[in-house]
């Protein structure tokens, strides 16, 4: 089935949440994101310090996956510098980004040129327009400011926004109740994800639309961040953040040589490819050098998570030259079977 004429909005930020857009434009749907606006490293941190303008990172590869293909200038937005005093490090993208905001005088508004001239096929919006930090409980309670540093820390048991319930960007709310369907994910658990579902709003919005609602679970697991955590744990961690009655699916990795869920289970399904890729590799392709550890999924993984009223469909979706990735076509193939 194709999305033509149909909705979707998928929630998230980091490198995951491209992948899934790219996919659903191919699919026909008319496509938006709804983006984390607690990013606080890298080029976009020195801007949002240096400039006090919301972060541009995760939204500038969203409008560059839905940028015309034919065009040359996602290329150039995404160049990052790699010296230079004072630009080593940026994205040519994010600098674009802090200059339409300035010239605009809103971010929403820099957003939007910036989509006309990369001849975006979609929209990206914030999920919120204030001036939010993260802030987070390690596994010890010890409390932990800013996105950055909260990725970099030991295995996060909480994270929540500073301030407290800031307000949705209301386009953004509209477009969730509006949607056809729901994508959450693939992305940091804790600092790309989760934090969409603190803002005031967004999960009544997601909850209340007749979205077909997927989560895509991580295929491996991040160090610090979610280490030890099987995908029944990642659920959790988004049920313990309020998203009980925001999700229906959750779409889990489950590589060929592992056990098949059985035919027609009353909660579980499995999408299968027309032929199955080789066993990765194990291929370790991280800048620590360290081999991945993959999201555990067995019957009892599935069981837990279905005991939360959900749908687990399995598929094999990593990618098997990277393995903390998912494969784009294997992703945009199950996603097309349950939407």
């Amino acid at each position: 089935m194709t999305g033509a004429g149909r909705r979707a909005v998928a929630v998230g930020g980091g490198t995951g949440l491209p992948v899934v857009l790219r996919c659903l434009l191919e699919q026909g749907f008319e496509t938006s994101a709804v983006v984390t606006m607690a990013d606080d490293g890298g080029s976009t941190g020195v801007l949002r310090r240096d400039f006090g303008m919301s972060p541009p990172g995760d939204v500038r590869n969203c409008i560059v996956a839905m940028s015309d293909p034919d065009s040359a200038l996602p290329a150039l937005f995404q160049y990052r510098f790699s010296d230079g005093e004072g630009l080593a490090g940026h994205s040519l993208g994010n600098l674009v980004l802090a200059a339409l905001a300035d010239m605009e005088g809103d971010f929403v508004r820099a957003i939007r040129s910036a989509e006309r001239l990369l001849g975006s096929r979609g929209h990206v919006h914030p999920v919120t327009l204030e001036d939010v930090h993260l802030t987070a409980l390690d596994a010890e309670g010890t409390p932990i400011r800013g996105q950055a540093r909260i990725a970099r820390t030991g295995r996060v048991a909480r994270v929540d926004l500073e301030p407290g319930s800031p307000s949705a960007y209301p386009v953004a709310l509209k477009a969730l109740r509006d949607a056809d369907a729901i994508v959450v994910g693939p992305g940091s658990l804790f600092t790309s994800l989760i934090p969409n579902f603190l803002v005031e709003g967004v999960v009544d919005a997601v909850a209340s639309s007749a979205a077909t609602k997927v989560y895509v679970c991580n295929v491996a697991n991040q160090r610090g961040e979610t280490a030890g955590m099987d995908a029944a744990d990642h659920v959790a961690a988004l049920v313990d953040h309020g998203m009980r009655e925001a999700l229906d699916i959750v779409l889990v990795n489950q590589s060929p040589d592992e056990p098949r869920v059985e035919a027609g289970s009353r909660a579980s399904a499995e999408v299968s490819a027309t032929e199955h890729r080789p066993a990765p590799p194990g291929r370790v392709c991280d800048d620590e050098g360290e081999q991945p550890e993959p999201v555990a999924v067995d019957e009892s993984v599935r069981a837990r998570i279905e005991g939360f009223g959900l749908r687990v469909v399995a598929a094999d979706v990593v990618d098997p030259s990277c393995l903390t990735r998912h494969d784009p076509l294997s992703l945009c193939r199950a996603l097309s079977e349950v939407l």
